[in-house]
C-alpha cells in the first residue's frame, strides 16, 4: 500500500515482490484503500472540530486528479457533445476533486470526485457548500480563488471584471481586496500539490475513474498518520 501511494508503482511489480499473484495484489491494494477511506473525516464534523479549535478561515480549492482516458460523453450548456471525464482548464482527463485545508495549509478533508469536466463551483455546491454555509454562519469562513465566484454567503473570494469590460479597471479597493483574499488563499493551491507530491499516486490514477475519491481520501489518512 504505502510503495503504491508513494511511488506509483506497478501493481504487477509489487506483487512480484511480495510472492503474491497479480490479482492477489489488486484485491489487497483495494482492500486497504477500502479500509483507508472509511477512516477520512466526516466534514460536518470537521467544521464541529474547527470551529471549537477558532481558526479563523478554511480555504477551499478544487484540483483535477489525472487518470487515462475515459469513455463516456455528454452535451454541455452550448448544446455540443464533449468528453465527460476531459477537463478544457487542465487538458486533460481526470475527475475535480475538493480540498479543505486550515490556515496554515494542513489538509483537513477531500471530497468525492466529480467528473473533470465538472467545474470547481459545481462540484463544490454538491458536496461541500451547504456545510461551509453553516459554518460561516458560526463564525468560520472559507477563502477560495476567483472560480467559485456567486458561490453564496461566507464564501470569500476574488472578484473578476463584470463580462465585456476587458478594458474597464476595478475600483482599486476592489483590487486592493483581491490582492489580500488572493494573498492568504494562495496557500490553500499549496495543499493538493504537497498531497501528489508525497502520495505520488495521486498524480496519475490507473485504476478505475469511480475509485479516484476513495484513494484521495485514503491518502488523505496516510498523510494525517505521517505527520
Amino acid at each position: 500500500m504505502l510503495r503504491w501511494f508513494r511511488e506509483r508503482g506497478c501493481v504487477h511489480c509489487l506483487a512480484r515482490d511480495a510472492g503474491v499473484s497479480q490479482a492477489t495484489g489488486y484485491r489487497y491494494l483495494h482492500e486497504g484503500i477500502d479500509v483507508l477511506a472509511a477512516r477520512a473525516p466526516d466534514l460536518h464534523e470537521l467544521l464541529q472540530e474547527c470551529h471549537c479549535q477558532w481558526l479563523g478561515h478554511l480555504l477551499l480549492d478544487g484540483t483535477l486528479i489525472e487518470t487515462d482516458r475515459v469513455a463516456g460523453t455528454h452535451l454541455n450548456g452550448e448544446g455540443r457533445e464533449v468528453d465527460t471525464w476531459y477537463s478544457g482548464k487542465h487538458k486533460a482527463f481526470g475527475a475535480n476533486v475538493q480540498f479543505l485545508s486550515a490556515p496554515d495549509i494542513t489538509p483537513l478533508w477531500v471530497s468525492d470526485a466529480e467528473p473533470g469536466s465538472t467545474p470547481d463551483i459545481t462540484a463544490a455546491r454538491i458536496h461541500a457548500l451547504p456545510a461551509l454555509y453553516k459554518a460561516a454562519a458560526d463564525g468560520l469562513p472559507t477563502l477560495t480563488d476567483s472560480g467559485y465566484q456567486g458561490a453564496g454567503i461566507g464564501i470569500h473570494h476574488p472578484f473578476k471584471k463584470p463580462r465585456g469590460s476587458s478594458h474597464q479597471r476595478l475600483h482599486p479597493d476592489t483590487q486592493t481586496y483581491n490582492m489580500l483574499r488572493r494573498g492568504i488563499r494562495a496557500l490553500g493551491e499549496r495543499t493538493a500539490a504537497e498531497l501528489k507530491e508525497r502520495w505520488r499516486a495521486l498524480n496519475r490514477i490507473t485504476l478505475s475513474p469511480c475509485r479516484i475519491g476513495d484513494i484521495t481520501r485514503a491518502a488523505l489518512v496516510l498523510n494525517q498518520a505521517w505527520k
